[in-house]
């Protein structure tokens, strides 16, 4: 972990802008902090500037959606809001987000040491980004791709729920996974990656929750931090805003092809590298 007075603010804004980036595109911000520190010779920005990137795209997805999730809530507890049809035609939304969030929280539960540790070997990064960009070339070409929000199920919500939680383990992508979930289940390109947006909001709310628990048993936020954490919030939320607009409208008249050529060759680059150079420390 990175000494409270050492983190230069120039890492902060790389590594914020790059989550903000990744966690929201299909290609795994795990991957990419996880790997960034160790290609760029960085040390471990650690667990307070985590919680901070966690805060930032947290803040972008309630920020971006918040009136969507205005509508939701209030279709959930029986009132009329928000002018969104499809919405309109889902209210039980809020409990089929709930009930798809149940997943991550067990696995997480049970594996989160190891997807902290063992799990963030390159291998296994480069490995994940192989296969589960494989994944997104089948879901493309197996969904059919005819249902909005309003047609989001029961069922639906599991199936993305339990493909979230595959995304403890690192190189996965959370939006990769539940995006490519959501095609096999027949969603439309942008309903996938906004129910994906909307499904990660708990998850990441929990982990920066966590985190923040176990930073307070080790005194709280080091002096020396706080002008990174706040700058590492305010520039990954920042960054996390334009990339969901980006990708929201991209994915209504593209499909996952450049993402599944990027992810696959990025992989590859990972296991060439970790085979050639052990990762540091």
């Amino acid at each position: 972990m990175v000494d409270s007075d050492t983190m230069p603010l120039f890492q902060v804004v790389v590594l914020a802008i790059i989550q903000g980036i990744t966690e929201f595109l299909p290609i795994s911000s795990t991957a990419h902090l996880a790997l960034a520190p160790w290609l760029l010779g960085w040390a471990d920005p650690g667990l307070t500037f985590d919680i901070a990137l966690h805060v930032g795209t947290l803040l972008a997805i309630l920020v971006y959606f918040f009136r969507t999730w205005l509508q939701i809530v209030a279709q959930a507890i029986g009132f009329h809001y928000g002018d969104d049809d499809a919405l309109r035609r889902n209210p039980g939304l809020l409990w089929l987000l709930a009930a798809g969030s149940i997943p991550i929280g067990i696995l997480g539960y049970l594996f989160g040491k190891q997807a902290e540790t063992t799990w963030r070997s390159p291998f296994v990064i480069g490995a994940m980004l192989i296969g589960v960009g494989i994944l997104m070339w089948l879901g493309e070409r197996a969904g059919s791709r005819r249902k909005d929000m309003s047609a989001v199920s029961f069922t639906d919500a599991l199936v993305i729920g339990a493909a979230q939680a595959v995304a403890i383990v690192p190189g996965t992508s959370r939006s990769g996974i539940t995006i490519t979930a959501g095609l096999f289940r027949n969603l439309d390109r942008p309903t996938a990656a906004r129910f994906s947006f909307l499904l990660s909001a708990p998850a990441i709310a929990a982990a920066a929750g966590k985190a923040f628990h176990d930073l307070t048993k080790h005194g709280g936020i080091p002096a020396g931090m706080h002008t990174p954490f706040l700058l590492g919030i305010v520039v990954s939320a920042i960054s996390g805003l334009i990339v969901i607009a980006f990708l929201l409208r991209f994915l209504q008249r593209h499909t996952l092809y450049f993402f599944v050529y990027y992810r696959i060759i990025f992989g590859i680059i990972v296991i060439a590298l970790a085979s050639l150079r052990p990762p540091a420390g």
